[in-house]
């Protein structure tokens, strides 16, 4: 199906090395390779080394003309409003209106500390700005509600807001999507969650008088076999590990085998709702998964 697309997180600061690709080169593979798009997270302080989202993603637009790029997810409420909007603002000028936005407002208490912004107001900062961004990036004066004495802020040039795919699988997330987002953006979940959280999101989108946003499924992915490539089970128990999860429960969810086997997956997430995938490469020669993942796309059409 035409409809269904796949894009792919951009490799991280060790993978760069490995592989000697830098990030523009990065882009220009995946879109080489007909995939529809690159994505990139927003990390401050997680204790590795990771690149400031928007500037690496600036880069890696930089290689590109035709594919989406995209954050995966890019924290707004971590950041003074009027800052993030620029960013935004900026991501939208330099890309040519290519940009998707995921939006979260996770990442840990010490992330937020480091930010200097208050973890526990995270939800409602999030809130607040879905709400507002639209206004700042048209170049309307705004005001900003932490500075209720201040005159509003202007930002020029104005911008294109992007379409917002809200992360996360949470009732919250779901709710958050369904009121202000484009789109609802899980990851790391089954086909069975996707569906069920999709039903939901329809209902409510509907209460709001708002068509049901799209649905993208973040994923992991080793393909085919070889030096380098984790099993279905190592790549589980980093997942597991990393998040505090059940093995049992992730163990069907990292995408490995053969294009086919990956496609069918796929193909079940299509099935229960997912219009597009956002797969993380876990293992392997990071040029050959994705041209595998490639091969995977053409197989889904």
């Amino acid at each position: 199906m035409e409809s269904f697309t796949i894009g792919v997180i951009l490799p991280g600061v060790a993978v760069q090395r490995r592989d000697g690709i830098d990030l523009p080169a990065a882009a220009r593979h995946v879109e080489d390779a007909g995939l529809d798009g690159v994505w990139h997270g927003d990390h401050l302080a997680i204790g590795g080394p990771t690149l400031d989202g928007p500037i690496a993603l600036a880069a890696a637009a930089a290689g590109t003309r035709r594919i989406k790029v995209g954050m995966s997810v890019f924290v707004p409420a971590i950041r003074p409003l009027a800052w993030a909007a620029k960013q935004i603002a900026t991501l939208q000028y330099v890309t040519r209106d290519r940009l998707v936005l995921g939006v979260g407002s996770g990442g840990g208490p010490g992330q937020w500390a480091a930010a200097g912004a208050p973890y526990r107001s995270r939800g409602r900062r999030t809130d607040t700005a879905l709400e507002l961004l639209p206004r700042l990036l048209a170049g309307e004066e705004t005001r900003l509600p932490d500075e209720p004495g201040e005159p509003p802020v202007r930002l020029a040039p104005a911008a294109t807001m992007p379409p917002v795919w809200v992360g996360n699988a949470s009732d919250a997330a779901i709710r958050r999507a369904a009121l202000r987002g484009d789109g609802w953006f899980p990851s790391l979940v089954p086909p069975r969650e996707v569906a069920e959280g999709r039903a939901r999101l329809a209902e409510l989108a509907a209460g709001h008088g708002r068509p049901t946003p799209v649905v993208a499924i973040g994923g992991t992915a080793a393909l085919g076999s070889g030096d380098g490539v984790p099993s279905r089970e190592e790549i589980a128990s980093g997942v597991a590990a990393a998040y505090g999860r059940p093995l049992e429960e992730v163990l069907p969810i990292p995408l490995t085998g053969p294009p086919q086997r990956v496609a069918e997956a796929l193909a079940a997430y299509r099935d229960a709702g997912a219009d597009h995938a956002v797969i993380g490469v876990a293992g392997g020669d990071w040029r050959t998964q994705v041209d595998l993942l490639a091969k995977v796309r053409d197989l889904l059409r």
